[in-house]
C-alpha cells in the first residue's frame, strides 16, 4: 500500500461569476458563443476566475496537514475537490483509502428526518454499511450530546446542533482520511475540545487528517505541517509553525499599506510598574497600554482589549467607553495611548491580549 494518503498536482478549479441578460438581444449571442465558440479548458473568460490555481502537495499515511488562509483563499473549494464534490477544471488528485469529510453544517442530512435517521443516511453517504452504522450508533450519540433530541427532526436543530451531530457521524466511521473544515467554529467549547481530541486520536490510529481552521493555535498545536492558500494559490506548505509565521507577516505586510490612510493601533505593551513583562502569577496586576494613530479625523471611538486562553476561546474583554463612560475623538496625524490595569485571576496556562479600535454605536471596527 502506497504511503501516500492524497496528493495534488498541478490541479486548477475555475468558476463563473453570476451572468445577467436583460434582453433575448444578450442572451443568444450569449449562448451561440458557449456552443459554437469552445476555448480550451485552461482558458478563462472575463466572468470567470480560478478558486484554485496549480496547486500541488502530498500528505503520508498518518500525518496532520493544516490548511490555513483568508476567507476566499479557495480551502474549501479544495476540500471539496479532494472529497469528490467536485472534479477539477485541470490538473490530478489521488485519494487512497475511506475518506471521511465534514465540510458543511448540513451537509448529507435531510430537514425532515429525525438525528436517528439522519445518522443512517450520513454515515452511508460516508461509507458505512448498516450494519456499521447500528454497532457505532450509541457511541456517535454519546459523543454528540444529543441524547434528548435524538428523535427530533434535524430541522429543528441550531446549526452547533448540526455541527456536533456532523462531526460525531464523520469521526465514527474510522476513516483513512478524516477531512474537518471551519464547521467546527460553531460547536460550543467543550464540544471544540472532544472534536480536536477526537482527531488526535484518529491521528494516534493511522489515518490522516486534513484541518482547516482560522484557529491557528489549533492548527499549530495538531498539525505537523501546514498549507497556506491565498487566493487560490499554495503560498507556503512546510512545519506549521513556520507556515503560520509566514501567514501573519503576509497579513500585517498588507495591513501596513492600509495604515497610509484610516485609524490603526500601532503596537500593543504588556507589564507592570516596572516596565514590561511576559510572565505573571495568578492575581498579580497587569497593565495593557494601547497606542492607536489616526490619519483623518474619527469620531467616538473606544479602544477595547480581550484576553484569550490557550485555545483562542474568549475570556473576557473590555473597553475604555464601559470604564470611563465615554468615546472619544481623533485628529489627523493624531496619537494616543489607552492604559488599562488588570488583576489577572487567572488559572496557570498562556494567555494571549488582543485589540480593537471599535466605535460602538454604528459597529464599526477601525482596526484590530
Amino acid at each position: 500500500m502506497s504511503d501516500i494518503a492524497l496528493e495534488m498536482d498541478g490541479v486548477y478549479k475555475k468558476f463563473k461569476r453570476g451572468e445577467i441578460y436583460d434582453s433575448l438581444r444578450d442572451l443568444i449571442p450569449a449562448v451561440t458563443r458557449r456552443l459554437l465558440g469552445r476555448r480550451p479548458r485552461d482558458e478563462l473568460d472575463a466572468r470567470e476566475f480560478w478558486a484554485v490555481h496549480d496547486v500541488s502537495f502530498q500528505v503520508r499515511r498518518g500525518e496532520a496537514l493544516g490548511v490555513i488562509g483568508s476567507n476566499g483563499a479557495g480551502k474549501s473549494t479544495m476540500l471539496k475537490l479532494l472529497s469528490g464534490i467536485m472534479r477539477p477544471t485541470r490538473g490530478r488528485l489521488a485519494v487512497h483509502g475511506r475518506l471521511s469529510a465534514l465540510i458543511e453544517v448540513s451537509a448529507g442530512f435531510h430537514m425532515d428526518l429525525t438525528g436517528r435517521e439522519n445518522i443512517y443516511l450520513n454515515g452511508t453517504i460516508l461509507g458505512m454499511t448498516r450494519k456499521e452504522i447500528a454497532s457505532r450508533f450509541d457511541q456517535i450519540v454519546a459523543f454528540s450530546g444529543l441524547e434528548s433530541f435524538i428523535d427530533t427532526p434535524v430541522k429543528r436543530y441550531s446549526s452547533g446542533m448540526f455541527a456536533r451531530l456532523g462531526f460525531s457521524v464523520a469521526a465514527h466511521v474510522d476513516p483513512d482520511i478524516l477531512i474537518v473544515d471551519e464547521v467546527l467554529s460553531v460547536g460550543d467549547y467543550v464540544f471544540q475540545q472532544k472534536c480536536m481530541e477526537r482527531m488526535r486520536a484518529v491521528i494516534r490510529g493511522g489515518a490522516t487528517v486534513i484541518f482547516v481552521s482560522h484557529n491557528l493555535h489549533a492548527v499549530a498545536e495538531m498539525c505537523g505541517r501546514a498549507l497556506l492558500l491565498e487566493r487560490g494559490r499554495a503560498v507556503s506548505l512546510g512545519p506549521a509553525d513556520e507556515v503560520i509565521r509566514t501567514y501573519l507577516s503576509r497579513v500585517e505586510a498588507r495591513r501596513t499599506v492600509d495604515q497610509r490612510t484610516g485609524v490603526f493601533v500601532t503596537h500593543l505593551d504588556v507589564g507592570d510598574a516596572s516596565g514590561p513583562r511576559s510572565h505573571f502569577a495568578s492575581g498579580e496586576r497587569a497593565r495593557v497600554d494601547v497606542h492607536v494613530v489616526s490619519r483623518g479625523r474619527y469620531e467616538r471611538l473606544a479602544v477595547v482589549i480581550g484576553l484569550k486562553d490557550g485555545g483562542m476561546y474568549n475570556i473576557f474583554n473590555v473597553s475604555s467607553e464601559s470604564l470611563t463612560g465615554s468615546s472619544f475623538t481623533m485628529e489627523p496625524d493624531q496619537a494616543v495611548a489607552a492604559s488599562f490595569e488588570l488583576d489577572l485571576h487567572l488559572a496557570p496556562g498562556r494567555y494571549q491580549f488582543c485589540t480593537w479600535v471599535y466605535r460602538y454605536d454604528n459597529e464599526t471596527l477601525y482596526d484590530h
